[in-house]
């Protein structure tokens, strides 16, 4: 609990630096450019609520890099990209997953579980859900003089429901709705300020497109995926009009699939992904706050709808700076007689946006029914990772064969 309640802090005060360093970077007008006070890059991260949504539970992801709209579907396309269940060769099947959290620092109680399954209702439609549940562990609060006032466990859940459905024999989309909660410190109090857990609902977006190709191998294909997610209501803890965004993300995937022979298959995968979150302004107050408000930057004051499409060329530094908030995610498998799969992938982000940069390797199984995923991360800089040389997996079911060997 110790190891937890430093952990929470070191986390607030590296928030409350890199917020620093936002607001200390100086923007010459002239050209455009920030720099920090030190004159070296302007460290400018995007920052929102519930970042926990955009962590990847599975495994088999996880091992190739975070790469995974446009592979071949399982019940954990639910937080991937819901749309291309209709293309899963199982009509029936779900997905346990666990990811261990901060285990480097020797926590064991701080971890994220997600549950998702899915169904084919039709030829050409599915349905599918997901529960996500992020514990944060036990943490003993106090008061700003430092006197105990409890202690809490903080939480946070996701509900997820998807349906599916062909436009075509390549073609498929899917709508999802989500309902969304936070219990960070709910029962404590800020002065005269009671924190309250934050609520919020979301809808995602997803489209997938899958085709053959001709003269390779003994069989290909080629799939290309779009997921727009997370697109939903602001959130607080308190009733301050100060309202965090949701992470909302833009995810754009390809993955080619070769099947060598009737024993050796490969896949190649790649994704791309941007939040569509405003960019915060560097800069004084003069620039960066405008509107009079107290406590709340401009860039937190635009509508949902507004704030998406503003995200794409509201940074500082004009579409240079646009680039280096996009992610890159590249990731390789190879099957062995669709029973043993290798794979391994790499992470990257620009060291102004988050700096997180890392390898991934991992291992599948799959026998009968059962299938079982594990993924390792390898950081590549000194930028800290929750993962670091941490183990994680997931189980899959495919109910359908269940079924049918009854």
């Amino acid at each position: 609990m110790k190891n937890l309640t430093l952990c929470i802090a070191c986390l607030f005060c590296c928030i409350t630096f890199l917020n620093a360093q936002n607001a200390q970077c100086i923007l010459d007008p002239s050209t455009g450019t920030t720099t920090s006070p030190n004159g070296g890059d302007c460290v400018n991260s995007i920052f929102t609520a519930v970042p926990f949504l955009r962590i990847t539970p599975d495994a088999r992801s996880g091992a190739m890099g975070d790469a995974g709209l446009a592979i071949s579907p399982d019940a954990n396309a639910m937080h991937l990209n819901p749309s291309k269940l209709v293309f899963a060769e199982d009509q029936l099947g779900i997905s346990v997953t666990y990811t261990p959290w901060l285990r480097a620092l020797g926590l064991t109680d701080v971890y994220l579980a997600y549950l998702s399954g899915y169904t084919q209702i039709s030829d050409d439609q599915a349905i599918g859900i997901g529960l996500r549940y992020f514990s944060l562990g036990e943490i003993s609060f106090t008061d700003e003089n430092g006197t105990p006032t409890g202690v809490g466990r903080p939480n946070e859940f996701e509900v997820a429901l998807s349906y599916a459905r062909k436009l075509t024999d390549k073609f498929s989309a899917a709508l999802t709705a989500k309902y969304i909660y936070s219990n960070l410190a709910a029962g404590q109090q800020i002065g005269v300020t009671e924190i309250n857990p934050g609520n919020a609902g979301a809808a995602d977006v997803s489209l997938t497109y899958k085709t053959p190709l001709e003269g390779v191998g003994s069989g290909s294909d080629l799939s290309v995926a779009l997921a727009i997610t997370n697109i939903g209501s602001k959130i607080t803890y308190t009733q301050s009009i100060n309202k965090d965004y949701l992470p909302a993300n833009l995810g754009v995937g390809a993955a080619w699939g070769i099947e060598i022979d009737d024993y050796n298959s490969f896949t190649i995968a790649a994704d791309v992904n941007k939040l569509m979150v405003p960019t915060p302004c560097v800069g004084d107050a003069s620039i960066c706050d405008t509107s009079g408000e107290v406590d709340v930057p401009d860039y937190k004051e635009q509508g949902i709808v507004s704030s998406i499409f503003s995200s794409f060329g509201d940074a500082p530094e004009g579409f240079s700076e646009e680039l280096r908030e996009l992610m890159f995610s590249v990731g390789l498998e190879y099957w062995y007689d669709k029973q043993f799969a290798v794979r391994a992938g790499y992470y990257g982000e620009h060291s102004t946006k988050g700096n997180r940069k890392y390898f991934t390797v991992g291992l599948g199984l799959k026998y009968n029914i059962f299938g079982l995923n594990f993924s390792y991360l390898v950081p590549t800089t000194n930028q800290r990772n929750p993962l670091d040389n941490t183990l994680r997996f997931s189980l899959l079911f495919d109910l359908a064969a269940f079924q049918s060997a009854e």
